[in-house]
């Protein structure tokens, strides 16, 4: 028994410090798409975690040795798709028919199945609301086919090693996942107070400038709109508007500003999510007729009532339906939809444009101050709304592929 034990603790801790010293030089990110670059990585680190754990075996039946490396196989996959998976299952195998014995192509069967069976079922795995339900589904999947390999293969060794092997394998690969989901959420938080901090960081040096530059500003519009009324100046009069919709446009900017800085009091009352987002819509379908885009919307069946604000949740909504409607040049069409997640107790608000999208990089600074990819923009519009949903405990998240367009995602808490 001891001797079964022992290389299983040695396979565990090889595994679980494999993913946290990933995490701490490639952090897990929820809802990001890899690039080849991070996927080649993953995929070398997992094979150096599936090599590690082939290196302390289970030796039970001669040649045939019993390992947790499909984990590695399983999670990877799972998580990072099929190029880190393949590179892993490629390298194990070779490793194995270096290692040789009778028993050669069973070992490369079963890895061959942990990848296979992965791949099948990571579409399914990433859209579940419940991650740790599928992950079992999956698990039992590959034990079913396990289970047939080793029958018609191999002799059947002792029912409690099986017993044994198979909690083990279960346990580890249900505590990998754990783990993986809880290090993403805390990199979320981490993100987070980083990107509040920042917040701080320019409401205060808002409220320092923004009274200062708002003053001189009003009376030089002041005197503009004097002297154009008598001037005989051509050029005067012909800029003068021009001139006065810059000074409005920077006075909009210093009004923002202040929004940062001295945000309003509110209360959190019960409201309904699909009649906020019918009056939003409805206020810029003029909009989206004239830039030739169509809004469709889809509420839940059901009443969708969440703790929020009206006031913030309507500007937050407009101004993210207004910056998809932007983002499109020509024509296009904007998809909102409205869901329950009754696992997490949210309401889901999902927000996609088929506009010209954004790289990784411009993704990585959305929300960020002073950030925009517009030509006319301050990037305040998407602060503000982040703020503000964040104020009354909702979150956002975006993701966009570049000439293909972008999702927003806006969860609030359901009553």
């Amino acid at each position: 028994m001891l001797s079964l034990i022992k290389p299983l603790i040695v396979n565990i801790t090889i595994l679980f410090s494999l993913t946290f010293n990933a995490n701490l030089f490639l952090p897990f990110q929820k809802n990001v798409k890899l690039t080849l670059k991070y996927k080649s990585i993953y995929g070398f680190l997992g094979a150096f975690g599936a090599l590690l754990c082939m290196a302390y075996p289970i030796e039970t039946l001669g040649e045939t040795n019993f390992d947790l490396r499909m984990i590695a196989i399983m999670v990877v996959t799972l998580y990072a798709g099929w190029i880190p998976g393949s590179i892993i299952v490629t390298i194990v195998s070779i490793a194995r028919f270096i290692i040789g014995g009778s028993f050669l192509h069973i070992g490369i069967i079963v890895s061959i199945g942990a990848f296979v069976i992965s791949l099948l079922f990571r579409k399914q795995y990433l859209n579940a609301t419940n991650r740790f339900v599928s992950a079992s589904y999956i698990s039992i999947i590959y034990f079913l086919f396990y289970i047939i390999v080793i029958y018609i293969n191999i002799d059947f060794l002792d029912a409690k090693f099986y017993y044994i092997y198979f909690l083990a394998f279960y346990g580890t690969y249900m505590a990998t996942i754990f783990i993986i989901e809880t290090l993403m959420k805390s990199n979320k938080q981490f993100d987070e107070m980083v990107y509040m901090d920042k917040l701080t960081t320019t409401g205060q040096m808002a409220a320092s400038i923004a009274h200062e530059i708002r003053n001189p500003i009003t009376t030089v519009r002041g005197f503009i709109q004097l002297i154009q009324q008598d001037t005989v100046d051509q050029k005067l009069k012909r800029f003068a508007p021009l001139i006065l919709e810059e000074l409005d446009r920077t006075n909009n900017i210093i009004t923002n500003y202040l929004k940062l800085a001295k945000p309003e009091s509110f209360e959190l009352t019960k409201v309904e999510l699909n009649a906020i987002l019918s009056d939003s819509i409805e206020l810029l379908r003029p909009l989206g007729t004239f830039s030739n885009v169509s809004i469709e919307f889809t509420p839940c069946k059901e009443s969708c009532f969440v703790n929020g604000n009206i006031q913030h949740i309507k500007q937050s909504l407009l101004n993210i339906i207004k910056n998809a409607i932007e983002s499109i040049e020509e024509y296009g069409m904007i998809v909102i939809r409205t869901d329950i997640d009754r696992n997490e107790g949210r309401a889901v608000i999902t927000i996609e444009d088929n506009g010209k999208g954004m790289t990784k990089e411009e993704l990585k600074h959305i929300g960020l101050p002073f950030y925009t990819t517009k030509t006319k923009g301050t990037g305040l519009g998407s602060m503000i709304t982040n703020r503000l949903i964040r104020q009354i405990g909702g979150t956002i998240e975006y993701s966009s592929e570049l000439g293909k367009g972008t999702a927003v995602t806006v969860t609030f808490q359901l009553v």
